[in-house]
């Protein structure tokens, strides 16, 4: 009998602990592409056409027009990857975006700029809510929604940011 109670207990705890993990586990169909509309402040994660989820977004504190130089508050637009993750993030999780590319670094040359980097998506931890645009170029969700998008967006996976 012992045995029993220990052994449900253990169980249970077990149970419990696994709830309040912000890992996430996903089996559902691959996300193919990630989609961000900035004017419509919505980020989209697609298996070929089809939206799988979608998400209201914060982005940079001045997030008109695309990011040319580092410290501009704007959020890129363009093609990238996802190219990192980041389980230890000040913002809960992260999830890393291939900016700058090589027409990034090229026109903040120009402008005798550097082009700035760290674009993530993440969470919030505390700071600036919902769809305000608070970040330093980056694409902000609640923490609960980056531990979706962080379990089934894969390294590798397109990113479009479209104006």
């Amino acid at each position: 009998m012992w045995g029993r109670r220990t052994f449900l207990a253990t169980a249970a705890v077990s149970l419990l602990s696994a709830c309040g993990s912000k890992f996430r586990s996903y089996n559902g169909p691959a996300v193919t592409r990630v989609l961000i509309n900035k004017a419509d402040r919505r980020l989209y994660l697609l298996n070929g056409s089809t939206a799988l989820k979608t998400y209201k977004i914060g982005l940079g504190n001045s997030p008109t027009g695309d990011k040319k130089v580092e410290g501009d508050g704007k959020t890129p637009e363009g093609l990238y990857y996802i190219d990192r993750r980041n389980p230890n993030s000040a913002y809960y999780l992260s999830v890393g975006i291939s900016y700058p590319n090589d027409q990034d670094r090229a026109e903040a040359k120009a402008l005798g700029k550097e082009p700035g980097g760290d674009i993530f998506i993440h969470g919030t931890t505390g700071k600036k809510r919902g769809g305000a645009d608070w970040t330093a170029g980056c694409i902000a969700v609640k923490d609960r929604e980056i531990e979706e998008i962080y379990s089934m967006v894969r390294l590798g996976t397109p990113i479009l940011i479209t104006p």
